[in-house]
């Protein structure tokens, strides 16, 4: 069956009380645009037209562009109903079947649309709409049922009658129709309600009074169907996100002693045997290898870890850290650094931008940028490579086997060759050659009496004996 997914994105989200449109909110990881797309995706429906409205452009350009997705207008809002009438001259001429979701509902699971899809593909209905169950179901509009057990009509909170108000199978905002049921009812819809909008649930009474036949499918979960309003539902949906993600890491042999202390989206990646002990937050395109010890407060973005590698408070993003490495605490890796294997970054040290040859070690108050650096190079406390001379940035070179002093300045562009030793407290401002000595650090001078003669005070101080 050719399905085609119709993904509503059109509203403004005044309770989100925010200048951004509401489905690019994050949960999880991605907005929820992208979560319901990803969903929506993982259920095996490809083509997709997202209907936008407002921040259009904003919500268009947070989508890579991709052949099988498409973006309908719809300008004025004048409902749902009419947010689904803009997505018409985007769907496929060989379209069978539209499967309608709502983009701030990012908790729908791909299984539950998949069932939904299923169930319609084995049935005769001319739709089927997911529902759920709820013991308080203000707000939301109920499924009202025909003698048959079919459904009748979709009635919204603010049109229901008193005994309509006391059902409680609730509509949840996903649907499938046969796409020419679908376009016959749009067609006849009317904006005759409270709200003077165009309501897709009346095209569930029209398909009905016009012979069609609307079946149900009751969702697993009640949760999965929370759609996202302000900013108070927007943290329940990210928590049972970060929930699912733990659930699924700690199921593949992830152990997790807080899971709900740990922050990792959905995209994230983790291998067998890591552990991640609480206030870690995984993020983004963040992968981590099997055997690694993630020993709190690491925050990753955007970064690759290999196996068994040790990390304990630091920061990551968008770095790469090869096998059996050792990062931290309280180490900063920026953006474009690459760690052979096993390195060691210690404490209160910064790379960024360089990439560090196998079994190098920067231990402890460095910094390291724009560098390229050989294996087995042991970095002194204190040195820093000076890549910014105000105006440009500069590389420095160090080669394999270098040993560099404590409190070293390597004054970029500059090179130093194979196994050379750079003395404590040198400043390099020239290249070193391979196997050599260089120190650069003015000659020590030492004067005699000199703090007396700079201190009356201690001075009086000696002579009165005091």
């Amino acid at each position: 069956m050719k399905i085609t997914a119709i993904i509503l994105a059109a509203g403004k989200g005044t309770r989100m009380k925010s200048r951004l449109p509401k489905v690019l909110h994050k949960a999880g990881g991605r907005t929820m645009l992208e979560q319901v797309l990803h969903e929506v995706r993982a259920a095996g429906v490809a083509d997709c037209c997202v209907v936008v409205g407002h921040g259009a452009d904003e919500v268009r350009q947070s989508l890579p562009p991709d052949e099988h997705l498409s973006f309908a207008l719809q300008e004025p809002q004048l409902g749902t109903g009419h947010c689904v009438q803009q997505a018409l001259p985007h769907i496929p001429a060989d379209c069978e079947a539209a499967l309608i979701v709502c983009g701030d509902t990012p908790l729908l699971t791909a299984q539950t649309l998949r069932a939904l899809i299923d169930k319609f593909a084995a049935t005769a209905a001319d739709g089927l709409l997911l529902t759920a169950q709820m013991a308080d179901p203000a707000g939301y509009g109920r499924v009202i049922r025909a003698t048959d057990g079919g459904v009748r009509a979709i009635v919204e909170e603010k049109d229901a009658t008193p005994a309509e108000k006391l059902v409680t199978e609730i509509n949840t905002g996903a649907y499938i129709f046969k796409f020419p049921a679908l376009q016959s009812a749009l067609s006849h819809l009317t904006n005759a309600n409270a709200q003077g909008e165009y309501y897709l649930t009346d095209v569930i009474g029209l398909i009905a009074a016009a012979g069609g036949h609307i079946d149900t499918l009751t969702a697993p979960d009640p949760v999965e169907t929370t759609g996202v309003n302000d900013r108070v539902q927007l943290a329940f949906a990210a928590a049972e996100l970060y929930r699912r993600k733990a659930v699924e890491l700690m199921l593949a042999g992830v152990t997790l002693p807080d899971p709900a202390s740990c922050y990792i989206d959905q995209q994230v990646t983790v291998g067998q045997d890591t552990i991640i002990y609480p206030g870690c937050q995984l993020r983004g395109e963040t992968h981590i290898g099997s055997g690694c010890l993630l020993d709190g407060d690491c925050i990753i973005t955007d970064s690759t870890v290999g196996d068994n590698c040790k990390l304990t408070k630091c920061v990551l993003d968008q770095a790469e850290v090869g096998p059996g490495a050792n990062i931290g605490p309280f180490a900063y890796l920026r953006p474009g650094t690459r760690l052979g294997q096993g390195v060691k970054i210690g404490d209160f040290a910064e790379i960024k931008n360089s990439v560090i040859g196998d079994g190098s070690k920067v231990p402890h108050l460095s910094y390291i940028g724009d560098t390229d650096m050989g294996s087995g190079v042991n970095v002194g406390c204190g040195t820093i490579t000076c890549n910014y001379d105000g105006v440009n940035k500069h590389r420095t070179t160090i080669g394999d086997g270098v040993f560099i002093g404590s409190n070293t300045n390597l004054v970029a562009p500059v090179a130093v060759g194979e196994g050379a030793f750079i003395g404590a407290g040198s400043t390099i401002t020239r290249d070193v050659a391979a196997g050599a000595l260089a120190v650069g650090r003015a000659k020590q001078k030492e004067i005699a009496g000199w703090a007396e003669q700079a201190s009356p005070k201690a001075a009086a101080a000696k002579k009165s004996g005091k």
